[in-house]
């Protein structure tokens, strides 16, 4: 049996083939190590119905992530060709038209099975990894093939990382966003935060 990927854990490194701006170019997953953090998601195949709406969602709020110094990357089991011919269909047409972001190819599966998503079918299932900028998987969602994710919450999710990471005394309620009133991770100073709020 392969062991299962947790949070806190390194993430698998790789290397792979990858799309952008309709050139073929070579994404290694350790050249972000230190840089950046990394959003990792993997969609099942292309021309298919949900990942359209996905890859492109996640797009058009690239700046958003970019203003967080993250880089995005989207991956499925397709090869670099199919992905350069969804590129280059329109978004009205069911493809993606240009993204700010690459597309990377796991022709051989093996970074989907590194990253344990990969169905009995040869798919990947529609894994997120928000990966921190010392190469740690910090958050992990993995959502069935037949309905698509929230951007916005991976947004409000790697902004909860980020402050707690820069503020290690603090931790984040449910439902956390930023400007909002964190926990204080001690027992006399944590009341501050419960004697203001109504449950």
């Amino acid at each position: 049996m392969e062991k299962q990927l947790r949070v806190g854990e390194l993430a698998p490194p790789f290397e792979a083939v990858a799309v952008f701006n309709e050139e073929f170019d070579k994404v290694i997953l350790s050249d972000y190590l230190h840089k950046k953090y990394v959003v990792l998601f993997f969609y099942p195949l292309n021309f298919t119905f949900v990942c359209p709406t996905e890859i492109t969602t996640f797009s058009d709020n690239f700046d958003k992530f970019a203003e967080l110094n993250t880089e995005v990357l989207g991956i499925s089991v397709d090869s670099e060709y199919s992905h350069l011919a969804w590129l280059q269909t329109e978004r009205e047409d069911g493809g993606l038209g240009n993204l700010n972001y690459p597309l990377l190819s796991d022709l051989t599966k093996e970074i989907s099975k590194s990253y344990n998503v990969l169905t009995d079918k040869g798919v990947a299932l529609r894994g997120l990894f928000i990966i921190d900028m010392e190469g740690v998987i910090q958050h992990v969602t993995i959502n069935n093939l037949e309905f698509g994710r929230n951007v916005e919450e991976t947004l409000r999710v790697l902004q909860a990382i980020q402050h707690v990471q820069l503020n290690p005394e603090e931790v984040c309620p449910a439902n956390w966003k930023p400007g909002e009133k964190t926990i204080i991770a001690e027992t006399i100073k944590s009341k501050e935060y419960f004697s203001s709020h109504d449950f």
